[in-house]
């Protein structure tokens, strides 16, 4: 019995961090607009503010889980937490808009460390039969904060929480992060791979640098009139990531611990999970950008309001996954489709309702389509990833799970980066409501282009028969000790 009530303590603990890192990044959307007042940040910082901590965080999260592997996953997690929530002081203190990027960077950098933690702990805590359930309660957790991310992000804004205005979303970090390093050094034990695992120095050193040849040009070649060294920075990314994956097949061949399992993206099913995964996230974070901006820059809505106005989002997606969970296992990629079409509709559906509403939009006008594309998220999301994984080794499992977490991350970077830069190149120098309307217009059918990508490549996901076969695979293996 103190087994399984420390066992529940210590995967309690790490789930609240995995939380705190995903309110991290749901609550930032709606202060967006009080930052750019109070810091005279520009629409790039905003874009930074957002995509800094994803890609930091996209890039350092398999070696964050292999550092785990090798010094201790405890050890690992209670520096990521202390180097988190330092870096959240940090963001609370920001004086410019270049401060708060760099904070936020640092908080992504710490959160790889931190969130990897969880699922590898949860594997050496309990028996396979035992898992499912832990899946799905990290499951809710993770639904829970994209609930309450955009509303109590409003509340703290609108309500000048502690008298410091935006800066509240990251002070509410300082006390939890205390509070988890604490439980964490009683109750987290210091697990380690019983497999000898190796760090791919030179992977994360040329997929940093390759993303960052890639997404710096994106954020700021509008800011500086697109000048040829913006263009050449392009230029070195293609070649420093093909570098990159040049590199990543020599080490899988060589020691099997490259950064990405390379082998794997012959499978077309698993490819075609990632492109799926990357285009919705990617779609769904640019388009939050330019809708929150929207709501409280061009029509004036406070942050709560407009917290209010992503509820429906939230509560649909709730809907979708109870509709999802028993129907994805028998009507295989079809359910991930449908989530991928209805969710391009709902984006649809907002803007054309933004154009004919103008800047009498309300906030009812909105909650139609945005429940609309929260269950078409909850469609998709839920069947995905058993979908994508079914035809994927059991012993590639983690570093197949690993590599997906790293593209969903990856995704959400790119689509703030391209997305964000096609919304404020619309919008212009004035930020006027009607220059702001004319720029979410354009930016919502720029997603719609996304989830229609995503909606496409469901096809090459794997067959029914393949997904029901892994279902029962897992079925028998849930029956094991």
């Amino acid at each position: 019995m103190q087994h399984t009530t420390n066992r529940s303590i210590a995967t309690g603990i790490l789930m609240l961090a995995a939380f705190m890192d995903l309110l991290d990044v749901t609550i930032v959307n709606v202060a967006l607009p009080a930052i750019r007042s109070d810091l005279d940040a520009s629409p790039a910082h905003l874009e930074w503010i957002l995509s800094g901590y994803t890609l930091a965080l996209a890039v350092l999260l398999i070696t964050g889980g292999r550092l785990g592997d090798i010094f201790g996953r405890q050890r690992v997690f209670l520096l990521g937490v202390a180097g988190f929530t330092a870096a959240s002081l940090a963001a609370c203190l920001s004086q410019t808009g270049d401060a708060l990027v760099i904070a936020r960077i640092v908080q992504g950098t710490f959160a790889a460390l931190m969130v990897p933690q969880l699922l590898s702990t949860v594997q050496v805590l309990y028996p396979p039969k035992e898992r499912a359930a832990v899946f799905g309660i990290i499951g809710a957790v993770s639904g829970t904060a994209a609930v309450i991310g955009p509303v109590l992000g409003g509340w703290l804004v609108s309500s000048d929480a502690f008298g410091i205005g935006w800066r509240s979303i990251f002070l509410i970090n300082i006390p939890v992060g205390i509070v988890l390093m604490v439980l964490a050094i009683t109750y987290v034990p210091n697990t380690r791979s019983e497999r000898a695992t190796h760090l791919d120095l030179p992977g994360v050193v040329l997929a940093t640098v390759g993303l960052f040849l890639l997404v710096f040009p994106l954020i700021e070649g509008r800011d500086q009139g697109w000048p040829a060294w913006i263009w050449a920075m392009f230029a070195a990314a293609v070649v420093v990531l093909a570098a990159f994956v040049v590199n990543q097949r020599r080490t899988e061949a060589r020691t099997r611990s490259s950064l990405l399992p390379m082998h794997l993206f012959g499978n077309r099913g698993f490819s075609a999970g990632l492109i799926t995964q990357a285009s919705v996230q990617g779609s769904m974070a640019g388009f939050a950008l330019a809708l929150v901006i929207y709501l409280q820059s061009g029509l004036g809505f406070s942050a709560i309001h407009a917290g209010l106005v992503l509820l429906p989002f939230s509560l649909g997606a709730f809907i979708g996954v109870g509709i999802s969970a028993p129907l994805g296992m028998k009507l295989g990629k079809v359910i991930p489709a449908s989530g991928a079409f209805l969710q391009a509709a709902g984006v649809g559906w907002l803007a054309v309702v933004v154009s004919a509403r103008g800047n009498e939009l309300g906030g009812w006008d909105a909650t139609p389509p945005m429940l609309l594309t929260g269950i078409g998220l909850g469609l998709l999301v839920v069947p995905l990833v058993d979908i994508a994984l079914s035809t994927v080794p059991s012993a590639d499992a983690g570093a197949a799970s690993g590599t997906y977490s790293t593209f969903q991350q990856l995704g959400a970077a790119l689509g703030i980066a391209v997305i964000g830069v096609i919304f404020f190149n619309a919008v212009g120098d004035t930020f006027t409501p009607e220059a702001l309307r004319h720029g979410f217009v354009v930016a919502a059918w720029s997603a719609v282009v996304g989830y229609l990508v995503c909606t496409a490549s469901t096809y090459f996901l794997p067959a029914r028969e393949a997904v029901q076969r892994h279902a029962r695979e897992q079925a028998e293996l849930a029956g094991q000790v």
